[in-house]
């Protein structure tokens, strides 16, 4: 991801030996959502839409949180 409001040339988070498994600064894929969507203008906690008769938030049902760490 570069440009958009990400700093450039920047390593967030560690994985294994191997590359297989994030160890620190884990970031999901409810994460990644939410980071775009808050470079967007777009507050994922507050925008919903209906289905079901539930509103339901782009990010999913699980808790997602925007990784700062990565913003410029």
């Amino acid at each position: 991801m570069a440009g958009g409001g990400i700093r450039p040339g920047i390593t967030h988070g560690t994985t294994d030996e191997l590359g297989y498994h994030a160890v620190e600064d884990r970031v999901s894929v409810h994460d990644l959502h939410a980071t775009i969507l808050w470079l967007l203008g777009i507050d994922s906690d507050r925008f919903t839409h209906p289905f079901q008769g539930l509103d339901m938030k782009l990010t999913g049902v699980e808790p997602s949180r925007v990784v700062r760490e990565v913003l410029a």
